[in-house]
């Protein structure tokens, strides 16, 4: 009762069965995908429309950290800070974790590696009076530079 050609096309049909389930799923998972993330933001709208931000929000970041990190400038116009503010889950109060939240869904289904928040928080931070007070915005990054090197060279007398 082993016939060598019913065995092989047992084996190609449960291949093709295979290959056809598959398909069917990823088809409808590639579908579901483009409006199954769709989040609330706290703010009225964007900085940019959204086609445009989910094409080239990492390029802004980007940009935003050069000008930041190399140059001193900051601005708010495309911080990450930003975003997270304005995208934070309402259920957890983060923007990653779980596929509902903000930058984590779209990661997943994009199959992207998300590594903003290996040194950034994830969570919006509240200020408190303290620390707003501890950091001055008009004395610039200059003047906050002077302020941490004199506490540094005191501490050290």
């Amino acid at each position: 009762m082993n016939n060598p050609a019913f065995s092989f096309w047992k084996n190609v049909l449960k291949w093709l069965g295979a290959v056809f389930t598959a398909v069917l799923l990823l088809s409808g998972a590639s579908t579901a995908g483009a409006d199954e993330h769709k989040f609330d933001a706290k703010g009225d709208k964007c900085v940019r429309d959204e086609d445009f931000m989910r094409r080239n929000h990492m390029e802004l970041l980007k940009h935003q950290r050069n000008e930041t990190m190399r140059k001193g400038i900051r601005t708010t116009q495309y911080s990450l800070k930003g975003c997270i503010e304005c995208h934070a889950s309402p259920k957890n109060n983060s923007v990653i974790g779980t596929k509902d939240n903000f930058c984590q869904g779209c990661h997943t289904t994009a199959a992207v590696k998300l590594d903003c928040f290996e040194c950034h928080s994830s969570k919006p931070k509240a200020v408190t009076p303290v620390a707003q007070a501890m950091v001055a915005p008009q004395a610039g990054v200059a003047g906050q530079m002077q302020a941490a090197t004199a506490n540094t060279v005191e501490g050290s007398k």
